[in-house]
């Protein structure tokens, strides 16, 4: 007889950041946000879903999938994405809720073809896999009244750890921690917990965290730590928490770029970024530089409209009138579409170890 201890899914991680492990997750972790994430979004059996994050990603199959099902609700399935068909599956079957990533809504506003009254159906709209740019967030509220509900969440939690309470979402926040979870932020080198307001490594205690890696036994050991007699699961992710008890991601720790001993994080410059009127999409990674040690290089795709009138010098300038002079990119590539996994998260690590080839003396 299968019981709520036993494994469910092996889902495995995304690879964004190294190889791809497997996830063991029982039945009580996904049925736990499974049925948080319906009771968080106050969910009822008349939600009409949209389904286009895959459900072959821990998000798609536990907070879309899973938890519509656990309501009776209904799902409209949309296999891959596609930003007009999105629109006019919302608007033809009045969709009021719709979880996704940042990278589909900056699509779709994206498009020169996008009516805001398509979406006038949709309550809810939140997602996570990557941070919202808040220049986004608020064009999308401007243009469509919708306040974007920003979450956060791994493989290893079975989608949300965190989430911001829809009734008040704070922008370019991760929110609360989730129902039954309790989180902090650690010394990633003492180990130890920080005060409210200062940076450190992000950790989750929880009823949704998963029980190991399969197979990977020292893997499992360096993810975990005890604190106050409880596991808990190391995100890897550099966050803070305000005095309200609202989480702020900084970005990955491997992420770091060192530029003349500036600690410059990409998710911080990638949102600037996102505020420059002709700029679609962006990536920050690092460039070796024979005097700064690394220097910041962007990675840009431009809006459609702007293709041919704008230059690498004309992002440039921008960029050292918005911000710190040592955040600044020093270069810009300008590509056809950002690499993007299965699940649509920006592919970083890919655009970076090409970079490192191309400027590796041997290379």
């Amino acid at each position: 007889m299968i019981t709520s201890t036993d494994m469910a899914v092996l889902p495995y991680t995304s690879g964004t950041t190294g190889l791809p492990k497997g996830c063991i997750h029982l039945h009580q972790s996904l049925m736990h946000n499974a049925m948080a994430s319906a009771f968080w979004s106050t969910g009822t059996p008349d939600n009409v879903s949209l389904c286009v994050v895959p459900m072959f990603h821990i998000t798609g199959m536990v907070s879309v999938m899973h938890s519509a099902i656990y309501l009776g609700a209904t799902l409209v399935l949309m296999p891959r994405w596609n930003r007009e068909v999105a629109a006019y599956l919302i608007e033809r079957h009045k969709v009021t809720h719709w979880t996704n990533i940042p990278t589909m809504v900056i699509d779709l506003l994206g498009s020169p073809d996008f009516d805001p009254a398509q979406l006038k159906s949709l309550v809810h709209m939140g997602g996570g896999g990557a941070a919202m740019p808040q220049a986004v967030a608020q064009r999308l509220q401007e243009m469509c009244g919708l306040k974007y509900i920003e979450g956060y969440g791994l493989t290893e939690t079975a989608a949300p750890s965190h989430s911001n309470p829809p009734d008040r979402p704070k922008q370019q926040c991760l929110g609360v921690p989730f129902m039954s979870t309790d989180a902090r932020v650690i010394d990633p080198t003492g180990l130890t917990e920080l005060p409210v307001g200062e940076v450190g490594e992000i950790v989750v205690h929880g009823p949704q965290v998963f029980q190991a890696y399969w197979k990977r036994t020292e893997e499992t050991a360096k993810a975990f730590l005890t604190l106050d007699g409880k596991a808990f699961f190391r995100t890897g992710d550099l966050g803070r928490m305000d005095a309200e008890g609202y989480f702020f991601i900084t970005d990955r720790l491997k992420r770091m770029i060192n530029a003349s001993g500036f600690k410059v994080w990409p998710a911080e410059v990638e949102a600037l970024l996102f505020q420059h009127p002709a700029i679609l999409e962006a990536c920050i990674i690092a460039t070796r530089d024979a005097y700064r040690g690394e220097s910041v290089k962007a990675m840009v795709v431009l809006r459609p409209s702007h293709r041919g009138l704008v230059s690498e010098t004309d992002i440039l300038d921008w960029c050292r009138n918005h911000m710190a002079v040592y955040k600044a990119p020093k270069t810009v590539e300008f590509l056809e579409a950002l690499p993007k996994s299965g699940s649509g998260k920006v592919m970083w690590r890919s655009l970076q170890e090409a970079e490192n080839a191309r400027s590796s003396p041997h290379g």
